[in-house]
Order: structure tokens, then sequence, then C-alpha cells
């Protein structure tokens, strides 16, 4: 995976996989990326699809980062000794940035990159039904859906069952998940989504996620809440926890509902990156 670049360089993961990414690493018989599990101080470090250091190791400002490439909004606090290379573009999947940066060498890309990008578009449009999705992430998804010989609406069909079976992951895992710590006022909120085709399996355990949550606040010292929203991705909505009174008032303040009960369902909100946290108030 090193024929294009200078780098001598080694994929790592910074937690557990879900179960849609364990699909499609299997569907295109590539090995899970080993944990990372600490870095020394000088390491040389390439940061994909993040510039959140509290989605980083502590410790990533002691590293040599060499290369941030990314399609979320700057954040603010990585610090580097020397310049950088930073590649940012407002796309909906960094998966497309990197296409972009091959040049070339997309000719002679190797079926199971071809596939891991495919996969990585397709996830983060929900298929194309995320408002984050713009034409050339939906073009860059074609062309390599013609190459790979792959129906998209079949492959995503397969993906996103994959993605719904939670049943071996407890409630903490699933609030971890897909989450991402935001600061709404004075507050630092764990903002996690949950994307499925079977909402209703995991509002069956809401009880025991509600739980979960307050355990996670409590060994969180960072964070002071959680919103836990499950995103319907066939009817294309969310179903957010408002458990508490502070949960029901942010969602009121931020999206103009009155919240009666502890769900709420919010029509049309799909993204947390365009949809949710631009929109969160106190």
């Amino acid at each position: 995976m090193n024929e294009h670049t200078t780098y001598d360089a080694t994929p790592y993961v910074l937690g557990d996989l879900n179960t849609e990414t364990a699909f499609v690493l299997n569907r295109w018989k590539m090995e899970t990326p080993t944990l990372l599990e600490n870095l020394t101080a000088g390491d040389q470090v390439a940061v994909v699809d993040t510039n959140n250091p509290q989605e980083l190791p502590e410790n990533i400002n002691e590293m040599n980062l060499v290369q941030l490439l990314d399609h979320h909004k700057l954040v603010g606090g990585l610090e580097t000794a020397t310049p950088v290379e930073i590649t940012m573009r407002p796309l909906a999947c960094t998966a497309t940035v990197l296409y972009d940066q091959m040049s070339l060498a997309v000719d002679s890309m190797p079926d199971y990159i071809a596939g891991l990008i495919l996969s990585c578009i397709i996830s983060d449009t929900l298929e194309f039904r995320s408002p984050t999705t713009t034409p050339h992430d939906k073009d860059v998804a074609e062309k390599l859906a013609e190459k790979l010989g792959v129906d998209i609406t079949t492959y995503a069909n397969e993906m996103f069952a994959a993605k719904s079976d939670v049943s071996s992951f407890t409630d903490a895992g699933l609030i971890k998940m897909d989450s991402k710590k935001y600061d709404v006022g004075d507050k630092n909120f764990r903002v996690s989504v949950l994307e499925t085709t079977t909402p209703e399996t995991i509002l069956a355990r809401k009880n025991s996620i509600i739980t979960a949550i307050k355990n996670c606040i409590a060994t969180e010292e960072d964070v002071d809440e959680v919103l836990f929203f499950i995103i319907d991705i066939l009817k294309e909505e969310a179903t957010v926890l408002t458990y508490n009174e502070l949960t029901k008032q942010v969602i009121e303040s931020s999206f103009g509902v009155t919240v009666e009960g502890d769900t709420e369902v919010l029509p049309g909100i799909v993204s947390r990156k365009k949809q949710i946290l631009p929109a969160l108030k106190l």
C-alpha cells in the first residue's frame, strides 16, 4: 500500500470496529489494522478523517505530524513543531479527498483500495441520502462501482444490514461507537450517532442505554452530557433520547420542537456534521 508515497506508512485504528467496517474489510479481503495503543514522542504520524485533538491520543501534540487529511470543520488545538502538509476539503467523505490525492495513480488502483474508498463514500453519504453529499462524492463512487462491477444499491443494502446488527455490542459500546465531543455553551457534550435500518432494535434497549449514558457521564471528567441520536437510514429521520431536563432543553432550543417524552423524532435529520452539530445550542 506504499507504492505511491515516500512514507513507509502503517495503518492503525483508534478503537473497536463497528459491524459495517468489519463487513467491508472482510468483503475486500483486508486485514483489520492494529489498534494504536500508544505513541512515543517524536513518532511520525499522519492523521486522517479528524482534526480534533479530543479524538486522538492525548500526546498527539508531541508527535511529528507530517500530514493531515480531513473533511470536517477546523476545530483547533493541534500543534506542530514544523510545517505540515494539510488537505481539507468540503466533501462528504475523507475517502473522496484521498481519491483526489492519488491523481493519476487512480488508474492503477487495486480493486481492494477502490472497494474501500467506495465503501467509505457509501457509508458517509448513507448512499447519497445525506445532505453532506456533493456531486463529486457521487461521481467518484459511481466511477469506482463501474470499475469494480458493483451495483451501488445492492452493495449499500448489504453494508447497512451489517451496520444494523449491533447485537454483540454493549450499551456502553453503542454510545462510543460513533461519537464526537462537542462544546455547547458552557457544557461539554458527547454527541453519539447510530445509523441503522432497524431503529426499533435500538429503542428496545432504551432504558439500559440511558443507564449506560449516566455511567459514561459519571466516569468521563470532560463530558457533562450525552446526546444519543438513532438515525433511521430508510426513513431519513433521527430519534434522540431526551431523558432529562438538559437533553430536553438542548433539543428544544436546537430543533424548535416541544419535547414531551424521553425520545423525540426529528424528521429529515441524518447528518451529525451538517445538521446536528451546527444546530446545537442551549
